[in-house]
């Protein structure tokens, strides 16, 4: 066998059933004579993108999104579409063509791994067949391992021809995790216990460790309040009487209020980088942090306790650890937490009611999330937002439930992200509705990929926010955009959904939106077909901060 019949092969004992790619590498027919389906995207972010989404929703399981693509253009357009999964700590391999050996290295020929390895955990390229075996494996360890993170391995055309004898020696990797210093762990728990007002901050790391249930024990044990990170949203079920909700810029009055107030906290499966579109942790306070990376302590906040470790078994060994100090049942007969929580989350609604149920028109875009939110089944949709005002304003007040019923991102925000992100989740549970929640502005970057969906049998639901502007560009762009229209933009968008071969839906009312969902889920199961919904909506610039 050739080169990339060995990676086919390789691809298909690690349980791959699909690859994204676009839009020609000798591996895609490789993978098709193995039963793995190539499913092509209309450029080469979409289809990295969808990967990335099936990653986050299988990364529990062991599975992962595959993406591959040709040399020059091909892997230099791809570079966007890894650049984020890098930085929202997505696993997938990247398994572009190379031009050759002989090329690569030659001025101004652009090399795959030498640009890259930035943005990668690890970037290498295939120079000698034999080494197949031993580099995917070692790419498939690296990815699975640690922070996750995607992983490159560029396959050169002119050794991906030569025989490949040594596909015995690959053997599938496995995912090694750790567990932290128990004198550590018991310090932790001490100043936990001992705190006066303490929080949990609760990342991506827990989702993807599966620990979202002892999550939830530890909360309840000890009578924490928890806030959620962007990406670790779902991670902890929001209707719960201890969740204080999700930090973004934007975020409900809880998240900001014990940020301010409390004394103690209990960071875990996060990262604590600071970004543009969070909350930066204020000073004054004891910091644990729990994370599976050793460079992120220290790294922006001064940590007082550091616990080096896979999530769940943290949490484990820190329910058992608190039990040994307080009891079996721990704090749960004390309300006080919760009730506190409850007083916070009263003043927050009544501070939004007016436009969570406004009947303005055009529809008010939190009176479109307060509708979504009435409408559909929590626990059997995933819902991800796209980048900037519809993030800001679906984050705070959008119910999460289940682990991975919501997809949260953002410390890059690549515009047009959502859909194929949703495609992704779509192949992971094709029985879930998954609805894609964005700008008119985003969608000219990947609504072609609709009919990605279709094609390939992944159909979503996507509501767009019609409002014919880039929400918030006009106060720092008021000339460029008030004398010559830069930024303003319009279509019939219900239209093009249509045209791809979909059903588009324009809504004008809000009171057509619940019944829009329930119809826009019947089209996606039914007929298998991509729904768009075409809101008509004001722009707003009022978002759910409380700040000092």
């Amino acid at each position: 066998m050739n080169g990339y019949e060995a990676i086919a092969k390789i691809l298909k004992q690690e349980g791959v059933e699909w690859m994204a790619c676009f839009p020609a590498n000798p591996l895609i027919e490789a993978i098709a004579k193995e039963g793995i389906k190539p499913f092509v995207f209309r450029q080469e972010r979409g289809g990295i993108m969808a990967a990335d989404g099936f990653s986050r929703m299988m990364a529990t399981e062991g599975k992962f999104g595959v993406f591959a693509c040709q040399g020059g253009p091909g892997i230099e357009n791809a570079f966007g579409g890894i650049a984020q999964a890098s930085s929202e700590g997505v696993p997938i391999i990247f398994l572009p063509d190379g031009p050759g050996v002989g090329v690569t290295p030659t001025s101004p020929n652009f090399s795959g791994p030498d640009n890259f390895r930035f943005i990668t955990k690890w970037a290498q390229s295939v120079t000698h067949a034999e080494r197949i075996p031993g580099q995917m494996r070692q790419a498939l360890s690296i990815m699975k391992n640690g922070r996750p993170g995607p992983v490159m391995l560029e396959m050169q055309r002119d050794v991906m021809s030569n025989e490949v004898s040594s596909l015995d020696d690959f053997r599938s990797p496995q995912r090694y995790v750790a567990a932290p210093d128990k004198s550590d762990l018991r310090a932790a728990v001490k100043k936990l216990l001992a705190a006066k007002k303490p929080v949990i901050w609760a990342g991506q790391g827990v989702l993807y460790a599966g620990a979202a249930a002892k999550l939830t024990e530890l909360a309840e044990l000890t009578q924490i309040p928890v806030i959620t990170t962007m990406p670790g949203k779902s991670a902890f079920d929001e209707r719960h009487p201890l969740s204080l909700g999700a930090a973004n810029k934007s975020a409900p009055k809880g998240v900001w209020e014990w940020l301010k107030s409390s004394d103690v906290l209990f960071a875990i499966g996060a990262s604590l980088t600071k970004t543009n579109f969070g909350i930066n942790i204020p000073s004054g306070k004891t910091l644990i942090h729990s994370t599976a990376n050793y460079d992120d302590i220290d790294k922006e906040y001064t940590t007082d306790i550091g616990l080096i470790g896979d999530a769940n078994k943290t949490i484990c060994m820190l329910i058992d650890e608190i039990k040994a100090e307080i009891g079996e049942e721990g704090r749960k007969s004390d309300s006080s937490s919760q009730e506190a929580v409850a007083e916070v989350k009263k003043e927050w609604m009544n501070d939004w009611a007016a436009l969570l149920n406004s009947d303005m028109d055009p529809i008010n875009p939190y009176r479109l999330v307060n509708e979504i939110n009435k409408a559909v089944d929590h626990e059997n949709t995933i819902v991800t937002h796209d980048a900037g005002h519809p993030r800001d304003q679906l984050m705070p007040f959008y119910t999460a439930t289940v682990p991975h019923s919501y997809i949260g991102w953002g410390k890059s925000t690549h515009l047009g992200y959502g859909i194929p992100l949703m495609i992704g989740a779509k192949i992971a549970h094709p029985e879930k509705m998954c609805i894609n929640f964005m700008g008119d502005a985003a969608f000219g970057m990947s609504g072609l990929d609709l009919e990605t969906a279709n094609r390939i049998g992944a159909p979503i639901t996507t509501v767009l926010l019609n409002n014919g502007t880039m929400g918030g560009y006009n106060r720092a762009l008021p000339t460029a955009m008030g004398e010559y229209n830069a930024g303003n933009m319009g279509g019939n968008y219900a239209g093009i959904a249509e045209d791809l071969g979909g059903v588009g839906i324009k809504i004008t009312d809000p009171s057509e939106i619940g019944g829009a969902l329930t119809k826009a889920r019947q089209i996606n199961d039914d007929e298998g077909k991509s729904v768009l919904l075409d809101v008509k909506t004001q722009q707003w610039l009022e978002f759910s901060e409380y700040k000092d």
